[in-house]
């Protein structure tokens, strides 16, 4: 995140401001970049921080194409920023361009919580892991103090306990939030931490959509290995002025395409491209000419928290382990809609620029633009926000309960809106600022 992404409410007056800023949080950015890599260029964008970055892989021939197409379009096409070595770090080699990212990584290459993280903890002998362990609650005393986290040992169905001096939630925004409203006892009975009612309020995820074309550029391209991390190697970044548009927050925009390793259902939708599909020997050989020629483009953007996107317990419904789940609501608003047309007209003249042609027709108001819905983008956060009024907020600025104060919660929950960044990188960089803050405080006997 950027500077503005901690100050959107001072800029336009939406949503709220975080209680920290940019700088609280800029050397721990610096430090997950040493520990996990993430490859990037230094671009002086003001609200896209550079970083400690390895050198980034140069773009493939597809990516060539985008570049010069978005370079007359005047929308910045940059390195991408994603955590794969290009250089050997902390024992871990190199990405060798195998291309299989989505299904983890054998070299470590690619950043997996497991291998980078897990495994070297692990070996300090400092860390124990339960596992099948289904949390359930978390238990506090008659002061209000949490004790430790009830849950269920999901090889045997038995309820367990385990005791704690500090107990910090990482389960996720929606876990962490069902796990508090799960959390009642007679000093809580609305949930722990909840004094505010709002855990589980102001959920956010990214707003998504997408478009792809095919490229009559790219027919008949010579068969090559396309080399490259299982990602993008380029990426768009926000570039314009919200104040001029009907829409309050950015978006940015990655690229897919190209001649990957083939999977199931390469060959499904040979119909849209000119021949128009076929069989046997002039299928195939079609399937082989036209193979690479789609390029698309998909818009991850900044929802504004509203009052109507929030999780609560369901009255009705368990889970296996008999313990209470989720509902959720959500609603898009036009701020988001918009957003989202502004995406499927900018993907359209890019395919465009490109000489291509688009698969599907732009979908229009009726079907919000082509959103995404609500929590498909898997970047759920809020729920637990931060904040410096017990009031209007569940966490303070070290994401340290309010109304409990060893309890803290260590994942997307406690962002009070989203950015049009992907969350993940933020989330260890104040996670690892927690964990800082916990040790400080355990240090000085304030726990």
């Amino acid at each position: 995140f950027g500077p503005d992404d901690f100050k959107a409410k001072s800029r336009d007056g939406l949503g709220d401001d975080w209680p920290i800023s940019y700088d609280d949080i800029a050397p721990y950015y610096d430090r997950v970049d040493r520990l996990v890599g993430v490859y990037g260029s230094k671009e002086g964008r003001r609200n896209d921080p550079d970083g400690d970055f390895l050198p980034a892989p140069r773009p493939r021939c597809r990516e060539l194409l985008v570049k010069k197409a978005s370079d007359r379009l005047n929308i910045p096409c940059i390195p991408a920023r994603l955590s794969i070595l290009t250089k050997p770090l902390n024992g871990r080699d190199e990405c060798h361009y195998c291309g299989q990212c989505n299904r983890g990584c054998a070299t470590n290459a690619n950043f997996q919580s497991p291998d980078v993280l897990l495994f070297p903890a692990q070996k300090t002998g400092k860390l124990a892991i339960l596992t099948n362990a289904m949390a359930r609650e978390v238990t506090v005393d008659d002061a209000g103090r949490a004790t430790g986290v009830s849950y269920v040992d999901k090889t045997n169905g038995e309820d367990r306990h385990v005791r704690a001096k500090v107990v910090v939630l990482a389960a996720s925004a929606c876990e962490s939030a069902r796990l508090l409203l799960n959390s009642k006892s007679a000093r809580f009975p609305n949930g722990l931490a909840n004094s505010s009612g709002l855990a589980g309020k102001y959920l956010t995820d990214t707003t998504g959509s997408g478009v792809a074309g095919f490229i009559p550029r790219m027919i008949d391209q010579p068969r090559h290995n396309c080399d490259g991390v299982g990602g993008m190697h380029v990426y768009m970044p926000w570039w314009l002025d919200n104040r001029k548009l009907d829409f309050p927050r950015g978006y940015h925009i990655e690229v897919w395409g190209g001649m990957g390793v083939p999977g199931h259902g390469v060959a499904g939708g040979m119909h849209r491209y000119p021949p128009g599909g076929g069989y046997g020997r002039d299928f195939k050989n079609d399937v082989r000419r036209y193979f690479g020629t789609t390029i698309g483009f998909d818009g991850r953007g900044e929802m504004i928290p509203n009052e109507k996107s929030y999780c609560e317990i369901d009255p009705d419904r368990k889970d296996r382990w008999g313990i209470p789940v989720l509902k959720f609501h959500w609603e898009w608003t036009d701020y988001e809609h918009n957003q989202v047309k502004h995406m499927q007209e900018t993907f359209r003249a890019l395919v465009a620029e490109m000489g291509g042609t688009v698969f599907n027709p732009m979908p229009g108001k009726e079907r919000g633009y082509g959103i995404s819905n609500g929590g498909s983008i898997i970047h759920e956060a809020g729920g637990a926000r931060m904040g410096n009024d017990p009031a209007t907020s569940v966490l303070n600025a070290q994401c340290q309960a309010h109304d409990c104060r060893n309890l803290f919660i260590a994942d997307g929950a406690p962002f009070v809106g989203q950015a049009d960044k992907n969350p993940t990188w933020t989330i260890m960089a104040l996670a690892w600022r927690t964990s800082d803050a916990i040790s400080g405080m355990m240090a000085r006997r304030e726990l």
